[in-house]
């Protein structure tokens, strides 16, 4: 059975408009065929990376030692098949707790490689990242006012990620509550689509 990593990072809990995406996405799973294993930011002691935390990282690297707690969220990243992240769009682009999980499984070693000659290679071995997303703000898909994809994109990349796909619903904030819905059921439809396609 392949493994589902489901990184939650729906800051309003289970009144959040891109936990409902989730929702509509897990609930159409393919049974049998992927094990989900849910990930909630709000709950872990992420810290972006200090001057002290970097140092203790870099010497464990220097010696080679993957096998200390540190590395325990990019090791469970690496492994997984597929990687579905929920987050709503946060100041342009992604909220800070999942900027610092990402800046904590960008780990040299597990989520990426280096040869001598200082190219880098993608070690994960997800088919593709998905992206659930919703925003407050007018912004459809494609604008340069919209940083939250072309970020995790490069990520993608830069880990060896196979693909990257996103669902989202836009104007939640200015449009009519009539209009917010239809747009979040159209969202919920194709986040299930994409779910039965995998």
């Amino acid at each position: 059975m392949k493994k589902l990593l489901f990184v939650d990072c729906c800051i309003r809990g289970e009144v959040s408009r891109t936990k409902r995406l989730a929702e509509a996405f897990l609930s159409v799973l393919p049974a049998g065929e992927y094990e989900a294993e849910r990930l909630d930011l709000g709950t872990l002691p992420l810290r972006p990376l200090d001057r002290s935390g970097y140092a203790a990282r870099e010497a464990l690297l220097s010696k080679g030692d993957l096998r200390d707690r540190e590395f325990a969220l990019a090791k469970q990243f690496a492994s997984a098949d597929l990687i579905l992240v929920a987050a709503p769009f946060w100041d342009m682009g992604i909220p800070a707790a999942l900027k610092t999980y990402c800046e904590r499984v960008s780990v040299s070693g597990i989520t990426f490689g280096c040869d001598e000659a200082g190219n880098f290679t993608g070690l994960c071995r997800a088919e593709k990242m998905i992206l659930l997303t919703t925003r407050g703000m007018e912004i459809p898909d494609g604008s340069p006012m919209e940083q939250a994809s072309p970020y995790l994109k490069a990520l993608c990349r830069f880990f060896g990620i196979g693909g990257f796909e996103m669902v989202s619903a836009w104007g939640m904030d200015v449009a009519s509550p009539e209009e917010a819905a239809r747009r979040l059921g159209v969202a919920r439809e194709a986040a299930r689509e994409l779910a039965l396609c995998l």
